[in-house]
This record gives C-alpha cells, sequence and structure tokens, in this order.
C-alpha cells in the first residue's frame, strides 16, 4: 500500500484509449466517489455533481455530440466524425464532474470551480490508489452549453471535466514533470 506522499509521486494519466475492463464494481466506485467529493468546500456549498457514463449511454452521448458537431460543420471530415462518435467509448466508466456556481453566493465563483476541479483530481488519484488509470479531459463538449444540455445541465452549470476509469492495458510511463526551481521563488517585502 502507497502512503499518500507516495500516491502524489507516483500518479499519472493513463490515456482513455489504452482504459479498458475492468472499471470499479460498484462498491468500489461508491467509495471512489464518495472519497473524491471529500474536497475544500468553501461556505458547504457543495459546487459540483458527478454524471456517470456507462455502457451504451457512452456510445449514445457521443453520436449526440457527433450530430451538434455535424449541424455546425457539415463538412466535417468523416474521420473526425468517427473520433467523435467514439470519444467516450474506450473506458468502461466516464464520470462528467460538474461544478454547480451559486452566483448568489459570497463564495467566489471562481472558489467553487477549483472545489468542483478538486473533485475530478481526487477521482484521478483515487482511481490510481486503487489500482485503476484515469485520465481528465475536457475537449469542446466540456465548454458547450448544447452538449450540456444532453446531460441535463442547468443554467447554472458548468462542465469541469470527463475522467475516464478503467484499467490500462499497456503499461503506463510517467512523463517528464517540470523542474521546481523554475517554477519555485520566495517572495520578500
Amino acid at each position: 500500500m502507497l502512503s499518500a506522499l507516495e500516491l502524489l509521486q507516483q500518479r499519472h494519466s493513463a490515456p482513455s484509449r489504452q482504459l479498458r475492463e475492468p472499471a470499479p464494481d460498484e462498491g468500489t466506485l461508491r467509495t471512489l466517489l464518495e472519497t473524491a467529493i471529500r474536497v475544500p468546500d468553501h461556505g458547504k456549498l457543495e459546487p459540483f455533481r458527478l454524471i456517470l457514463l456507462r455502457g451504451d449511454a457512452k456510445l449514445r452521448f457521443g453520436e449526440r455530440l457527433t450530430d451538434i458537431a455535424l449541424r455546425r460543420h457539415p463538412d466535417l471530415p468523416e474521420s473526425k466524425r468517427e473520433k467523435e462518435r467514439l470519444r467516450y467509448t474506450f473506458a468502461p466508466l466516464v464520470v462528467a464532474v460538474v461544478a454547480r456556481i451559486q452566483s448568489d453566493s459570497s463564495v467566489p465563483a471562481i472558489e467553487q470551480q477549483l472545489s468542483a476541479g478538486c473533485v475530478a483530481h481526487n477521482l484521478l488519484l483515487g482511481a490510481y490508489a486503487l489500482g485503476f488509470g484515469a485520465q481528465w479531459l475536457t475537449g469542446w463538449a466540456a465548454y458547450d452549453r448544447e452538449a450540456g444540455a444532453l446531460l441535463g445541465l442547468a443554467e447554472h452549470e458548468h462542465m469541469v471535466g470527463f475522467v475516464h476509469i478503467g484499467t490500462p492495458d499497456i503499461d503506463i510511463p510517467d512523463r517528464d514533470r517540470p523542474d521546481l526551481d523554475s517554477l519555485l521563488s520566495t517572495w520578500t517585502p
């Protein structure tokens, strides 16, 4: 079992196209989701929610996104149509993370959005800790109101991203990481 620090040092994303069954079973998934929502939440607003995409629903969602894309770009090449259609089908589980921004709150919207972002990050960490692979993706559909409406997003809700979860079918090498010294400074008055 990894220590918390080892988990943070070793976690890396697994490309969604490399994720296969099995996904977390129902009990494990519940534990993962309950853990993921344990995030900083100024004002206890719970400014997030989760939508699961599984099975045939992933393909249907991709098909409806393709319809939107084709309405806007009728000349979309067949290769891009197929990419849109299949985008959510590789991993056995996709968790859509939604920010629910309460504009009448004294908590700034950015803090609410960051809280929802922490949920997505916790999904990545939790999946890795449980022996699964995961990748947090956005793409145009994450920022598109019509695409959001397919998932039932209300006017005050915004997609943070789609976390694809499954079992990697290859060993995923870690990528080069930033050099801390190039990012670190000390403020002095």
